[in-house]
């Protein structure tokens, strides 16, 4: 049961929330919707998918079933730190145009809710998947969850390879897909690594591009924030862009894929590629969101040929 204070302000902002928040009288979101918008649905669905793709991938023998609880384990231990992330930062929110309306710096969730939120996802995810699924899997979302949260979000606002070390939490999701299957890390697990990792740079640089003054308004070093002419960045973004070519052809080097991948592999890595030189020549704006958008059509574009070739 929660305290009579908790209680009380879980009613008033229930109150609240029925209230137009905006100029344009759009109602203030649910309770419900409030504290579904603190987990990041839109990013959670990205580690889901692949964490479903290292899931496939793996050498199975017949226990799909598993996958249900692979899933909603992870989904839940990613959650985690979208909550505790938006709770830490909450201060740093409300001066930035594009999140100061989020629940927390709107007013609509309260910081202890918030808290409790996030280390309930937590506790529930990470011992949902060490009962359901296995140790490693759930020591690999606990290290997920800490290095977003201890390191990664912290570090936002001390320097800017940020970016560098937010990207290994961000692609841990498919190695648990695998290890939920095999029990065991394997080259195979590490490929997959390698592909979410490397494509992570240009995706959130293009980002960062994007959201420039946002992020200079909230304090946070971004690499496009403190190398105002994206001299820098724009190295960066071909680096990246052309180290994801071969790495994204390492499933062939180790046996997960062969000439169908091979190929389909080949000819988006250089496509992807020529959007990230692209941004990095021109350093304007709409570049930037072309190359945002062919990121996102690049990697589940990767990912359903690599299954169709295992298929």
């Amino acid at each position: 049961m929660k305290p009579a204070t908790d209680i009380a302000e879980f009613s008033q902002a229930l109150a609240s929330s029925a209230v137009a928040s905006t100029d344009r009288a759009v109602a203030t979101p649910s309770r419900l919707r409030d504290f579904y918008e603190l987990t990041k649905p839109r990013m959670n669905i990205l580690v889901v998918c692949t964490t479903a793709v290292g899931y496939s991938m793996a050498p199975h023998q017949g226990h799909w079933g598993m996958l249900v609880h692979t899933v909603l384990g992870t989904a839940m231990t990613a959650a985690s730190p979208s909550v505790l992330n938006q709770h830490a930062e909450r201060e740093y929110d409300a001066l930035m145009p594009r999140t100061r309306n989020r629940p927390l710096p709107g007013g609509r969730v309260s910081p202890r809710e918030a808290l409790l939120w996030g280390m309930a996802l937590g506790v529930i995810g990470v011992g949902y998947l060490g009962l359901m699924v296995n140790l490693l899997t759930a020591m690999l979302g606990l290290f997920t969850l800490a290095s977003y949260v201890w390191i990664y979000t912290p570090m936002k606002r001390v320097s800017s390879l940020n970016t560098i070390i937010g990207a290994v939490p961000g692609a841990i999701p498919p190695m648990m897909g695998w290890t939920a299957v095999t029990g065991k890390l394997g080259p195979e697990a590490l490929a997959l690594f390698g592909i979410l990792f490397l494509w992570q740079m240009p995706h959130f640089l293009a980002i960062a591009i994007l959201y420039k003054r946002d992020y200079a308004a909230g304090g946070f070093k971004m690499l496009p924030v403190v190398d105002p002419a994206l001299r820098m960045t724009s190295r960066m973004i071909v680096l990246y862009g052309l180290a994801l070519v071969p790495a994204s052809l390492a499933p062939v080097g180790v046996g997960m894929a062969g000439s169908l991948y091979l190929a389909g592999a080949t000819l988006l890595g250089l496509a992807f590629l020529s959007y990230c030189v692209s941004c990095a020549v021109s350093k304007q704006r709409v570049d930037a969101r072309k190359l945002f958008f062919a990121s996102i059509i690049y990697l589940p574009a990767l990912f359903a040929i690599l299954m169709v070739d295992k298929a």
